[in-house]
């Protein structure tokens, strides 16, 4: 056996803490991942991994050639890569995650344009509103929104995420519009729990993050865990939304949605791309990320 397919299945075990996790993840059965792991045990004469009934740990020894083995693998992936791309392109697939509005509007799109151009490579986006694991869920690269305090990652920001307060014509209609951030406790407003503090909308008067913030606490009686769900409910009548401009941007464009509020803004918050810290970045990621950054910029949704 191989010993680099050994190596590749006790990483995928030890990340994700299970034999049926790291089969899914490199395409293999289950019994065939659990055997090359123990060929590579027999093979270093030393026991990687504590098997239990419901998950796998790390012994010393295991723990020891996890700190070393992925970016030996990583190295040798990008050595064979560079070799082979250089006359066939990139190739193999490419696991993604993203937040779930921003990956149905934006980022299923960006990969659609940046495959026409690299037909070897094929995609696994999963889209989640959490921030997930990387190593343990074997995810190569992820777009987030926000800061993240995970100091195992490393992170190329794309842009900045700006929200926007705003409202149907008829519910303004029915209802008046705001002039200033306290009168959106008049209003029946539209939570997004998504955001760290779901009911506290802070703004800065201006364009710019000058002067002191101002903070008002909204009520509703939608609570949603999703920013176009929010955005679709503002469009029928049932309040003021404080979204994302790129889960509202079509609908301004329509008109079906109009900002309000528009003399106050809202801290902004990075738009990244980040995967694992002390490896080495493949070359079909590096022009991904590359692709993104620019692509965004084109784009306008931010």
């Amino acid at each position: 056996m191989d010993i680099t397919e050994e190596l590749r299945a006790f990483v995928a075990t030890a990340q994700t803490g299970s034999f049926t996790a790291a089969a899914d993840q490199l395409g293999v059965s289950n019994r065939l991942t659990s055997k090359y792991v123990a060929e590579l045990e027999a093979r270093l004469g030393v026991r990687l991994l504590q098997r239990t009934t419901r998950r796998v740990g790390l012994t010393p020894a295991g723990a020891d050639l996890l700190a070393r083995a992925p970016a030996l693998l990583d190295d040798l992936d990008d050595l064979l890569a560079g070799v082979s791309e250089g006359s066939r392109g990139f190739s193999g697939v490419i696991r993604l995650s993203a937040p779930v509005t921003l990956g149905e509007i934006y980022v299923g799109g960006m990969l659609a344009r940046f495959a026409a151009a690299h037909p070897g490579l094929s995609f696994d986006l999963r889209l989640s509103d959490r921030f997930v694991d990387l190593a343990r869920e074997g995810i190569d690269l992820a777009f987030r929104i926000g800061r993240s305090e995970m100091l195992s990652l490393k992170a190329r920001r794309l842009g900045e995420s700006r929200t926007v307060v705003v409202a149907s014509p008829a519910y303004l209609a029915a209802h008046g519009t705001p002039a200033e951030p306290e009168d959106l406790a008049r209003h029946d407003c539209i939570v997004d729990t998504n955001r760290q503090q779901p009911r506290r909308w802070q703004f800065h008067p201006g364009s710019a993050q000058a002067g002191a913030a101002q903070e008002v606490t909204v009520q509703g009686r939608f609570h949603v865990n999703s920013a176009r769900a929010a955005a679709e409910l503002a469009i029928a009548g049932l309040g003021i939304a404080h979204a994302p401009r790129f889960a509202v941007c079509g609908a301004l464009d329509t008109g079906a949605l109009v900002p309000v509020l528009s003399g106050f803004h809202s801290p902004p918050s990075p738009v990244s791309a980040v995967y694992l810290e002390g490896r080495v970045l493949p070359r079909k990621l590096r022009a991904l990320i590359d692709f993104a950054a620019e692509d965004i910029r084109h784009a306008g949704i931010l």
